[in-house]
């Protein structure tokens, strides 16, 4: 599986500047050997019979979930860990307040002392990989030094790996370099640092997904929103679904949920029977790669080859192409086992847990018997949803982008921008109650502008003044929209039934883009009419759809002025465009 320290194997003649580096981060890891990725399906049976016969894998029930393996964490490593992670920029303005900061030559001495010697007695693993498909000018390289063999398997389902993404690192001659040790597993000596205008990432002292999958938040958002403000594009936090009407036309939608807001749902979406003729494609689940045509249009790829999805709530009701995905081939992480060895998390009907995601015996007194944020790792290409155009080089044009979270209030069920400078600041206010996905209290609301809080690798006043640029460039702009599935009674109860259902309210907005649809002006922008919104077979009341659609004009002015505050934190790079949209809201209301 891997070679000795002191030999390469052919792999990096390929290309001489990932050699140089591989000898520079072994020079300071010492590892006791290397192992250069080549992205088959024998390698990752080979590494998974190792860590099986190390016992860091289970193998779950070959009869009714072949393939599928459990990876436990440590207690202490189940979730980024924002307030480790660091933008390490020559200027801190240009990281932002919306950044930890760290002066870029500290934060490589720091973390070199770190990195010495930290991969003694362990191999070292080298991931060429590519965000995006193979063939596509849209997409960028990458290579991932790690020595966990957790994070190798997770990358070549996460990434299209191997020896292919080596060879066109070769011919473009650019990589964005990550170097990732587990370390010690201590949260002391956990940080995760981005240096943007050096296109690279280190990372050191934890296993989970989100801060050790360089691939993925790190490179395709954090490093990449920086590439793209050099380049022209846009890196974001979005799932991109594809919808087919009655009509047989096929629009694509890019939609930013801050994590495990249900962005996994929408992108998988099952039409309800009610709503015969419509169809349903996933191009991605997390991350949308945005770039202006040569039509004028917005064209999206998904950088990434695989879903790495929060699994609890997962079931037949609630996502039933996800829940027969993970049925086969998957890596789950941090859930609980049944007596007959097969996994199980909080949202299932059926089964029994009896061993928690810590491997002790289920006790409700010691908490869920899955973590809130255990996980599944599976390839894009096993979704029964899979788009045909998910591989297209050119990707695939975007007729809306939605923007949404949690919010128990204030917000309606939907609202359309009014063109694309009022969207900017719809996403630039962006507003979501927290959840288990990040390290700290849940259920609290912040500001999550583009549901990138965490993900953006430079100031957002800069980001937003570049949001404006791009749109300044298209033609043909997608339509902007806000949506809340989350919004509750006096009561706390869900007035919206979700799920599926949501595909009324995408079927609202492809109308109004087709000038299909009407729609009533309200302050914050357009809202359904109820009379505008396909109700054929759905149980929700008169009143709860004015619940939906109400705007509490007392409860907006609040919003704009903890809107107002919040964007006055960027001072003289934020776009006075935005104030003046807000100043537009305001005076509107009543």
């Amino acid at each position: 599986m891997a070679t000795a320290a002191r030999q390469l194997t052919p792999l990096p003649q390929l290309s001489r500047a990932v050699a140089d580096w591989v000898n520079s981060v072994r020079e300071l890891t010492q590892p006791r050997a290397i192992h250069w990725c080549q992205g088959s399906d024998a390698e990752a049976r080979e590494l998974t019979a190792q860590l099986l016969q190390r016992g860091e894998l289970k193998a779950l029930d070959a009869e009714r979930f072949p393939g599928c393996h459990l990876y436990r964490s440590a207690p202490n490593d189940v979730a980024r860990v924002e307030h480790l992670t660091y933008i390490c920029t020559r200027s801190q303005e240009d990281a932002g307040p919306n950044n930890h900061w760290i002066e870029p030559q500290q934060a490589h001495a720091k973390m070199r002392e770190l990195f010495r010697g930290c991969m003694r007695e362990r191999t070292l693993y080298v991931i060429p990989y590519c965000m995006g498909p193979l063939d596509s000018p849209l997409a960028r390289c990458g290579v991932e030094i790690t020595d966990s063999p957790y994070v190798v398997l997770n990358m070549l389902i996460m990434t299209r790996a191997g020896r292919a993404a080596l060879e066109r690192i070769a011919h473009d001659g650019a990589f964005v370099r990550g170097l990732h040790s587990i370390g010690e597993l201590d949260p002391e000596r956990r940080f995760i640092m981005h240096f943007p205008e050096e296109h690279a990432i280190e990372s050191f002292g934890s296993g989970y997904g989100g801060n050790a999958l360089l691939g993925k938040k790190c490179h395709a958002l954090r490093i990449a929103s920086w590439q793209a403000r050099e380049e022209g594009w846009l890196a974001e936090h979005m799932l991109i679904v594809g919808l087919e009407s009655p009509r047989g036309e096929t629009h694509y939608l890019a939609c930013a949920f801050p994590s495990a807001c249900g962005k996994t749902n929408l992108a998988m979406l099952i039409p309800p029977a009610s709503l015969p003729g419509w169809r349903a494609y996933t191009v991605g689940d997390d991350i949308a790669w945005l770039h202006p045509g040569a039509d004028g249009r917005l064209w999206a790829i998904n950088p990434e080859a695989g879903y790495f999805g929060v699994v609890p709530g997962t079931n037949p009701e609630t996502n039933r192409n996800a829940y027969e995905m993970i049925r086969r081939d998957t890596l789950f992480t941090n859930v609980a086992l049944t007596a007959d060895n097969q996994p199980w998390w909080e949202g299932l009907s059926t089964g029994r847990p009896v061993i928690d995601w810590q491997g002790r015996p289920y006790d409700p007194a010691k908490g869920p018997a899955a973590h809130p944020n255990s996980r599944f790792t599976a390839s894009a290409r096993r979704n029964p949803s899979y788009s045909p155009h998910a591989e297209d080089p050119a990707g695939v044009p975007i007729t809306a982008l939605v923007f949404g979270g949690r919010r128990r209030e204030v917000a309606p069920l939907v609202y359309e921008a009014r063109d694309w400078r009022h969207g900017v600041l719809v996403g630039a206010s962006l507003a979501s109650e927290t959840t288990a996905a990040a390290v700290g209290q849940v259920g609290v609301t912040r500001r999550d502008p583009m549901a990138m809080q965490p993900f953006c690798g430079y100031n957002f006043g800069d980001y937003w003044r570049h949001w404006l640029d791009i749109g300044a460039r298209l033609a043909r702009p997608p339509r902007i929209y806000h949506v809340n599935w989350f919004r509750r009674d006096a009561q706390g109860q869900l007035l919206w039934p979700g799920y599926g259902e949501n595909l009324r309210v995408l079927a609202w907005m492809l109308d109004r883009c087709a000038g299909r649809a009407g729609a009533t002006e309200a302050a914050i922008g357009c809202l359904p009419r109820t009379a505008d919104l396909e109700l054929r077979g759905l149980d929700v009341s008169a009143d709860r759809l004015a619940g939906l659609l109400t705007v509490d004009a007392a409860l907006w002015r609040k919003e704009v002025a903890e809107m107002r505050e919040y964007l006055g934190r960027y001072g003289s790079r934020l776009p006075a465009a935005l104030l003046a949209e807000l100043d537009s809201i305001e005076r509107r209301l009543p």
